[in-house]
């Protein structure tokens, strides 16, 4: 777009390639977070010194933080991103429900707001009926989030569940919800400008996780119907226009084994797994938000997939020891390549993976005219993919895609709960 870039860093990742190929590079603080990349002031004065009338905030730390969308706007730097308003209305996973189910998209049965007892919370879940989940609601990574089969339980799991959203987010507030069994855990993709226009980008299908992490997405989902997928379309199209959404975003579903389907959450940013969208339409999403942000409008056009996509998180992670993260030096590097496969990656050989932040070191992404083909391409790219010096989550993925069922298409959240990972070599 010819636009120039200034990144930011922290010291720990001095050497890391965005440093390097940015146009200017300011370092903004010591390896701990909340020193550099969750301190706003240096991020704010790094903007300023370098003249920069735009901040792209990725799709972690700040992304979502409505006080650093409001110092933005202050300081008459473009946020690209959602408003101050839009992310605290969406960030609090009871307000957005009740949004969501106000401008009638399907929501799943549970409280109207937060819980404020035990009592309160037994008669809800008495109405609605056995499976519930109690969720924190300034939750995240799956942390705050309790299953409760039967009254005898509740007390314990809301316990738990307050204690540990209280130490992790600085909020205890709780709210309830139908447990949904068998789940799929399905995203739509969507993008909208200031005139309030929204369109979408079909689905991605996340339902490869472990303790509520992504692993393997996938467009579009071997479980979605395009009756559902155009129904799940409309409905994510109804949310982001009936709360005026600007930039891109994300409307989580999840999807019963009767597709049935029901909002989960909105991400109120870009998603680490978004290359997989681009790949199956052709449409770069990055600089979409760059030119929605700087006052554009959107076609308008809803995009179905014409193409298949798969991306796996290749992380720096000993899978045999429980997923330890596995920072270090990477001695030998070699990427794959060829026709329809993509690495996104900060890494070369010789980094050195810092132990401060998330295992994530690239995303291997191979699209294709079939499922059949992505799968086959994307072994043949995991088996091309050399990493030495650290432990790597690719003899995972290899081992998964291994796997009948998921070759099958068959599986939900819960897939790894019972996958053999004595598989994995």
């Amino acid at each position: 777009m010819g636009i120039k870039t200034v990144a930011v860093y922290s010291t720990a990742d001095k050497d890391s390639l965005h440093v390097r190929f940015a146009d200017e590079a300011v370092c903004i603080g010591p390896a701990p977070s909340r020193e550099s990349y969750l301190n706003i002031p240096r991020i704010i004065a790094a903007a300023e010194i370098t003249n920069a009338d735009a901040i792209h905030p990725g799709y972690g730390f700040l992304s979502e933080n409505a006080e650093f969308s409001k110092i933005c706007e202050e300081y008459n730097i473009k946020f690209i991103g959602a408003s101050p308003d839009m992310i605290a209305k969406m960030g609090d996973k009871a307000t957005a429900k009740a949004t969501m189910k106000a401008a009638g998209v399907p929501t799943i049965p549970g409280s109207e707001g937060l819980i404020d007892s035990i009592e309160h919370g037994l008669k809800i879940a008495e109405e609605i009926g056995y499976p519930i989940i109690l969720k924190a609601t300034a939750g995240g990574g799956g942390r705050g989030m309790r299953i409760v089969k039967e009254p005898s339980e509740f007390k314990k799991a809301w316990d738990d569940a307050r204690m540990e959203s209280g130490a992790a987010f600085g909020n205890d507030g709780l709210y309830l919800e139908k447990f949904v069994e068998e789940p799929r855990h399905i995203e739509i993709q969507i993008v909208g400008d200031h005139t309030g226009k929204a369109c979408h980008l079909s689905e991605r299908d996340c339902s490869i996780q472990r303790r509520h992490q992504k692993l393997v997405e996938e467009t579009p989902s071997p479980f979605i119907t395009d009756e559902l997928r155009e129904a799940m379309g409309k409905a994510a199209i109804k949310g982001a226009e009936a709360i005026k959404y600007e930039g891109a975003g994300t409307i989580e579903f999840l999807v019963d084994k009767h597709r049935n389907f029901y909002f989960m959450e909105m991400n109120t940013r870009i998603q680490v797994e978004h290359p997989i969208t681009e790949e199956v339409t052709d449409f770069d999403l990055i600089k979409e938000q760059i030119k929605v942000a700087a006052g554009e409008t959107i076609s308008g056009r809803n995009y179905f997939p014409k193409l298949f996509a798969m991306e796996c998180r290749i992380n720096a992670e000993d899978v045999a020891h429980g997923f330890r993260p596995s920072p270090g030096k990477i001695i030998n590097l070699h990427i794959p390549g060829g026709r329809g496969v993509r690495v996104d990656s900060h890494v070369y050989a010789g980094y050195v993976i810092p132990p401060n932040y998330d295992s994530m070191i690239a995303k291997l992404i191979v699209s294709g005219q079939s499922r059949e083909e992505v799968i086959v391409r994307m072994k043949r790219a995991l088996e091309e993919f050399v990493i030495d010096g650290i432990k790597t989550t690719i003899p995972f993925h290899i081992a998964l895609l291994n796997d009948p069922k998921f070759n099958e298409g068959d599986f939900t959240t819960k897939f790894l709960e019972t996958f053999d990972f004595s598989l994995i070599k």
